[in-house]
């Protein structure tokens, strides 16, 4: 039934749109441009402003309608409860007294707020092995300069 009168309305609203971009203005109009002269056409300047006059009435009152009938039916189909009591959230969680539990302590999942590594490079060289890889150096020379690495092959 809300599907039939909301189409209406749709199709009311439309019709309502173009009677009233038709309807002659003080600028001349979308449709009534130029002279009602004496000569041909079925009706008068006149005639079909008085016409276009009361079709728009007739479909402003049509529109009003639809809007009432759609308004009263959103009304009967509303709930009484509130968006969050339709979540469900908390159902089933009170207690035999009816108070409801305090919510469990939130403990985030491992590693949230550590610091985060970079990334490796990526290389286009294969991974070394544990047997290609060069042992590291048994002696220091007790200098604190930067250790560079080896050429690339």
């Amino acid at each position: 039934m809300e599907n039939v009168v909301l189409t209406v309305h749709l199709i009311l609203a439309l019709l309502l749109i173009g009677v009233v971009l038709l309807q002659r203005s003080e600028g001349g109009g979308l449709g009534m441009g130029g002279g009602g002269g004496a000569g041909g056409g079925v009706m008068s300047g006149r005639q079909a402003a008085n016409a276009l006059s009361k079709m728009t009435w007739i479909l402003a009152v049509g529109f009003l309608i639809t809007s009432i009938t759609l308004t009263v039916i959103a009304a009967r189909n509303v709930s009484g409860a509130s968006v969050l009591d339709q979540l469900e959230i908390g159902a089933g969680t009170e207690d035999s007294d009816g108070a409801t539990p305090a919510l469990p302590e939130y403990t985030p999942p491992p590693g949230v707020g550590q610091p985060v590594a970079p990334p490796a490079p990526e290389s286009d060289a294969p991974a070394a092995t544990e047997a290609e890889a060069p042992a590291p150096a048994a002696e220091t020379d007790g200098s604190d300069a930067p250790v560079t690495p080896p050429a690339a092959n």
